[in-house]
């Protein structure tokens, strides 16, 4: 590679690329725009970025992020708060709340388990969900996990915690394709998985 004209600019290109999904070429081509712009406009995308990074919080209940300690969505009244969908992360709530077929709260788990990645129920916010349950008049808990092996282990492992309590456990609907993250659904599937859920098998848990 041709040495950078600029150190300042080598220094951009290699912070950029560190970002998920942008290799050096594309940190170059944005590092390059950002030079292109008023200043004021690169200063207010650093304050931005930098006030996110600084202010953002995690809600106590669901662990959404929030600007506040409770999120908008658990303190709206007109929610259904003994509903339950139980999520991988942020982006699943976003993609949830575009179908606007979903009335009740979530649970952001924070990811789903995986041995291979060496994710583990100990590093999700799975403690959290069961300390919820218990305190809170939850009736049914809804399982909208990827419809990957890693979601199915989750879900299966979810499901055996969750048995000792009285409520009604239910599963999206396989309008998702096997393989498929929520977050790429379309609005219109995801929606009809959410409005079609199943109650999960809990036969499987007895064995």
């Amino acid at each position: 590679m041709q040495p950078y004209p600029s150190k300042l600019l080598e220094q951009a290109v290699n912070e950029l690329s560190r970002l998920p999904g942008i290799g050096r070429k594309t940190a170059l081509r944005m590092a390059l725009h950002l030079l292109r712009r008023d200043l004021q406009e690169v200063e207010a995308l650093g304050q931005a970025v930098i006030k996110m990074r600084q202010e953002v919080i995690y809600c106590k209940t669901c662990k959404n992020i929030s600007d506040q300690e409770f999120c908008p969505i658990c303190t709206n009244s007109k929610r259904d708060q003994q509903i339950v969908c139980v999520v991988e992360d942020i982006r699943d709530v976003m993609a949830v709340e575009n179908t606007n077929q979903f009335n009740g709260v979530y649970h952001v788990l924070g990811g789903i388990i995986s041995p291979m990645e060496g994710v583990g129920p100990q590093d999700l916010a799975i403690d959290a969900l069961l300390e919820r349950i218990a305190k809170d008049p939850i009736t049914e808990v809804i399982l909208a996990l990827p419809t990957t092996i890693e979601g199915d282990t989750t879900n299966f492992y979810l499901a055996r915690k969750l048995s000792p309590h009285n409520l009604k456990l239910t599963i999206i609907a396989r309008g998702i394709s096997i393989g498929d993250e929520l977050e790429y659904a379309d609005e219109v599937t995801l929606g009809r998985s959410i409005v079609n859920r199943t109650l999960y098998e809990t036969g499987l848990i007895k064995k």
